[in-house]
């Protein structure tokens, strides 16, 4: 299925506004006026709410939120229209025409999501005033923003990858379909395998979402912590549901097709929930560090408002870096050959398969690797070491046991899943094999989450002790 003749946009023309030339530069005044004052009006209604503590209510909440969106929502479009009048270039390229749709749907759903939430807050706050508060709650209040930031994400990707297949010519044939080779096993132990990962899925699920639950009931864990720990929590599960769902499926039917379509989506939201798993890691790691080289600060400093900034700045950063890979991998053609030695559809696999110039896609991965995989690991790397040092100024048997079992555990985890993706896709080997790969990818796609709400949670005496009050209510409750 090679594309021969394909010819590509490269470009559109923006019109712009229906206005006459000796009219731009009044407009392009009004509309930067209008521009700035609408970015510092917004950044003025964050900063109060930040700074102000009577503002930390569910209602303030949404509109720090809404005020970030409208300041984006604009950006996406003002800039460059003020940029096409003044230097009357009305072009704008492919990638980019399309990086600002998507920013524009994007952005225009997020809106309509958090103002349907602030309805519904008015209307919790008016109809029932007496369970405000208790209905209304921190968690309530991040899950409706974190969904609204999903939902706005998947309609805007889902316009994006549609539109991406129509932009092209009619001669060109176009890939349907890719086949996955799925886990180098033998057809006798497909059934041993199949029920080794379904057990190790649902218990990954069930883990996570018994996290979340904790942290949601528990007041005693309503700190920075935990607030960390419970959307590590939530991007684990998403993490997994990326792919072994789809492995599990195709171990039990044989049909080892993925359509075009859902083998680009796979690899959006793989891209998206590992540079999510990344930065939400750096986060807990900075908050470590800070609760035990700064602990008379710790309170200030890691307050609800840096933690939501942190969370927030975490999706922004993994859905543009995913947004990224996934548009200049539209771009390809695939060759005759449309055969992936995974269980996914992996970037690096699916550019093998292509048969145009991927050194940009190369240069793409290598320079966002850095920043999404490197960079935080060197963070993290750095924060332990300032533990390190913080804990052997002052020796002490209990202080050097409390440090080594809070930090090793998250080490241990950060070493399983940042080595086997630096060495897969930073430092590829052309010599490993594609069992090697296969097992490493298992490592960091199943094992990783599986493994975190033990070495995080489970084993907690704070996750323990919530576990036993709750078990504890719900046997009040059954008697």
């Amino acid at each position: 299925m090679k594309r021969e003749n394909q010819s590509s946009v490269s470009k559109f023309l923006l019109l712009g506004l229906p206005i006459q030339p000796k009219q731009q530069g009044v407009f392009f005044t009004l509309f930067l006026g209008v521009y700035l004052t609408t970015v510092l009006g917004n950044l003025l209604i964050i900063l109060l709410i930040r700074l102000d503590p009577r503002l930390h209510t569910p209602m303030y909440f949404f509109l720090s939120h809404l005020a970030l969106t409208d300041i984006s929502f604009s950006t996406v479009t003002i800039p460059k229209m003020l940029i096409n009048m003044q230097t009357q270039d009305q072009s704008i390229p492919y990638a980019g025409c399309i990086t600002q749709m998507y920013f524009f749907l994007f952005f225009t759903g997020l809106d309509d999501f958090l103002l349907t939430s602030m309805a519904y807050d008015r209307y919790m706050a008016i109809c029932h005033p007496l369970h405000y508060s208790t209905i209304m709650g921190q968690g309530l209040c991040t899950l409706l923003v974190t969904v609204s930031w999903i939902l706005s994400c998947a309609n805007a990707l889902c316009h994006t990858l549609l539109l991406t297949r129509l932009m092209k010519r009619e001669n060109q044939s176009s890939m349907s379909e890719f086949l996955l080779l799925g886990l180098p096993i033998r057809p006798e132990q497909q059934g041993g395998f199949f029920a080794l990962f379904l057990g190790m899925y649902l218990t990954t699920v069930l883990g996570n979402l018994l996290i979340i639950l904790l942290i949601r009931l528990d007041v005693r864990l309503h700190t920075a912590m935990y607030f960390f720990l419970s959307h590590l929590a939530l991007t684990d599960i998403s993490f997994s549901s990326v792919t072994v769902p789809k492995m599990l499926i195709n171990m039990q039917t044989q049909d080892q097709s993925i359509p075009y379509a859902g083998c680009i989506t796979q690899m959006y939201f793989f891209i998206f929930f590992t540079g999510l798993d990344d930065f939400l890691l750096t986060s807990m790691a900075y908050d470590r560090y800070v609760a035990i080289c700064h602990p008379l600060h710790y309170s200030t400093i890691m307050g609800q408002g840096l933690c939501t900034l942190l969370v927030t700045v975490s999706w922004i950063l993994s859905c543009t870096n995913a947004l990224c890979h996934t548009l200049l991998l539209t771009r390809l053609s695939f060759c005759a050959d449309h055969t992936i030695p995974h269980f996914f559809c992996d970037l690096g696999a699916l550019l093998k398969l292509s048969c145009s110039d991927t050194s940009l896609n190369e240069l793409v991965i290598f320079t966002a690797g850095v920043a999404v995989i490197v960079l935080p690991l060197v963070c993290i790397l750095i924060s332990y070491g300032r533990i390190g040092a913080t804990i052997l100024k002052v020796p002490s048997a209990k202080g050097i046991c409390k440090a080594l079992s809070t930090c090793g555990s998250h080490l241990s985890v950060v070493s399983l899943y940042y080595g086997t993706i630096i060495g897969l896709y930073i430092f590829p080997s052309s010599s490993t094999s594609r069992d090697k790969i296969t097992i490493a990818s298992v490592m960091y796609t199943v094992v990783a989450p599986l493994l975190n709400p033990f070495i995080y949670s489970l084993r907690n005496r704070d996750m323990t002790g919530a576990l036993e009050r709750l078990l504890h209510r719900a046997k009040v409750l059954s008697q």
